[in-house]
This record gives structure tokens, C-alpha cells and sequence, in this order.
């Protein structure tokens, strides 16, 4: 996939508000009531990237999950970094 311009960023970013842009990344911090809730969600993403091949960076502070998305490959964002995004919010959503 091709790297995205500014603007195409911009317009993705609309549709996705909880995520934010930092240079050649988008992140988002997701919380849970419960460390183990973290985990849960973490694994779920895992085996969702891992099928998609496209792997977030992942933090994991208590219950606070930290997923970064870019495509080093491109150097910088993709389609498939914001397709990504979606698929964790709706999982994110689901654990809800």
C-alpha cells in the first residue's frame, strides 16, 4: 500500500476521533475496568493482526492499552493502519 498524503490523513482521522496523530503514527488508548480486561483485549488484537498482518505497536499499562499503527514499509501511514484502527475499536467495543 502507498503512504497516505496529510490531507488523506486528515480525512481518515475524522471518522476515527478517539485516535491521534503523532508524525508517521496514529495511537489510542483504550481502559478496562480490569487488568485482566486489558489482557483479554490485547490478545484479541494480537490474533486479529496476526491474521491480517498488519501489527500495532502495543502498550500495556495496568489497564490502560496503548496501540500505535503505522506501515514502516511505506514509510509512514496506510489504508491499512485506519482499516486497522476500525477493526480495534469495534473489537474494543465488543469487550465492552
Amino acid at each position: 500500500m502507498e503512504k497516505l498524503t496529510e490531507q488523506e490523513i486528515a480525512s481518515q482521522l475524522q471518522s476515527l476521533p478517539e485516535w491521534s496523530l503523532d508524525k508517521k503514527t496514529i495511537s489510542r488508548k483504550f481502559r478496562f475496568s480490569s487488568f485482566m480486561d486489558a489482557i483479554r483485549f490485547t490478545n484479541v488484537v494480537a490474533d486479529e493482526a496476526e491474521r491480517k498482518n498488519h501489527h500495532p505497536f502495543i502498550s500495556i499499562d495496568f489497564k490502560v492499552v496503548t496501540l500505535r499503527l503505522t506501515s514502516w514499509h511505506a514509510g509512514g501511514l496506510t489504508q491499512a493502519d485506519f482499516e486497522a484502527a476500525e477493526v480495534f475499536d469495534e473489537l474494543y467495543r465488543a469487550s465492552s
